[in-house]
């Protein structure tokens, strides 16, 4: 049975930028599955009008994100040594990059990215994963030895399809790497701006485990990483690979994940109630700086952004801009706003707020705006709760 425990209001398509205001055309609600754990979003978006020509994320945009692909790379190499290596949502090639090209196999269905990760001359299907895109796989490929998916996973509606298919081009001995946000983190930090279109589910390892399970496959190594707000990397087998042990990290992740009471309806009630509370600190936030005449600019155009924007309506009234790095998101409005984005510049000015739409980076702006910081300079945050930060 799915329950519902999260309204969030009319939601526009969070990566869909665009020169002319588009009002938000979507209720999101999100619901728990009571039998397999699972904590979805209601409304499942077509992918052609999500993940097209058109879509502005790049991986390589993050130094944080990089580092961590870079250090990933290296393990990979080093402990599993595979030879046929597949990833699935490739982006702008910025794992698929650390690897010989020869060795690697890429999929990205987004049209404009996968040009950007053909350039560094990786071989890119550029379609959806699916199951003609399997056969094809299974026929010029045959078997994986080692499959990467970061942030990709969770947006594919047919969840079992996604775990099906990689158990039929996944070796006997193959590894399965899958990064998603952590449903544990999105909770102990409020953070509801997890919930948006593109993403579909959020995983807790107990949900995971379910799912994987009924798809002869089997997390057997946990690792909790910062980005993205705190996600996870789960290492996958299958079950019956028995050389694999399953490690004391799985283990001490799902019993956390129990004891927080991830599998419990009554858990996400009470964080309903904590994301209705913060909406209202938030708003009276903003408007009490309107009250005494403040500035507010966004920093980091993200889908997270306007998840936030939209649920708690601090639309252009509260707004001057939005600054963001992204060239596919400058000169357009931010999704279900008449907030321009702007192409960023170095903070100097510390009379103005800057609101931490990209607040999961947290500590690589501070390094960057280390003037605007150390000048006094004001952020504005609703993780773990509506603040102003300062030195």
């Amino acid at each position: 049975m799915k329950k519902t425990f999260l309204d969030l209001g009319m939601q526009p398509l969070a990566n869909n930028f665009s020169t002319k205001y588009i009002s938000p055309s979507f209720r999101l609600k999100v619901k728990f599955d009571t039998n397999s754990k699972l904590v979805m979003i209601n409304k499942h978006v077509k992918k052609e009008k999500m993940f097209n020509k058109s879509y502005p994320y790049r991986s390589s945009k993050s130094k944080l994100v990089e580092k961590l692909f870079r250090e990933l790379s290296k393990k990979i190499k080093e402990k599993f040594k595979p030879k046929n290596i597949l990833e699935i949502g490739c982006n702008d090639g910025t794992f698929a990059s650390n690897f010989n090209k020869r060795n690697i196999t890429c999929i990205e269905p987004c049209g404009d990215v996968a040009v950007e990760a053909k350039k560094k001359g990786l071989k890119v299907y550029v379609e959806y994963f699916d199951d003609l895109l399997v056969k094809k796989l299974k026929k010029d490929h045959k078997k994986f030895d080692m499959i990467f998916s970061a942030n990709t996973i969770t947006h594919i509606s047919d969840i079992n399809s996604v775990f099906l298919n990689v158990a039929k081009i996944l070796s006997d001995n193959g590894t399965f790497i899958v990064e998603e946000p952590s449903l544990l983190e999105t909770i102990k930090k409020n953070s509801y701006d997890q919930f948006y279109n593109e993403h579909i589910y959020v995983f807790s390892t107990i949900a995971l485990q379910n799912i994987l399970k009924k798809n002869d496959l089997e997390i057997y190594d946990v690792e909790n990483i910062k980005v993205h707000g705190g996600s996870n990397r789960y290492y996958i087998k299958k079950i019956k690979n028995k050389k694999i042990k399953i490690s004391q990290s799985f283990k001490k992740n799902f019993i956390l994940e129990k004891k927080f009471g991830l599998h419990k309806f009554s858990c996400y009630k009470n964080f309903s109630k904590k994301i209705k509370s913060s909406k209202l600190k938030l708003i009276e936030l903003f408007k009490k700086l309107k009250r005494n005449n403040k500035r507010i600019i966004g920093y980091g155009a993200s889908a997270k952004a306007v998840t936030i924007i939209n649920y708690c309506n601090l639309k252009e009234d509260y707004f001057d801009y939005f600054y963001d790095t992204t060239k596919q998101k400058i000169g357009k409005f931010l999704p279900g706003t008449k907030i321009k984005v702007l192409k960023y510049k170095k903070l100097k000015n510390n009379k103005i707020y800057v609101f931490l739409g990209a607040w999961n980076f947290y500590k690589e702006i501070i390094n960057k705006e280390n003037y605007f910081y150390d000048n006094s300079g004001k952020f504005i945050t609703h993780i773990p709760y509506p603040r102003i930060i300062t030195k």
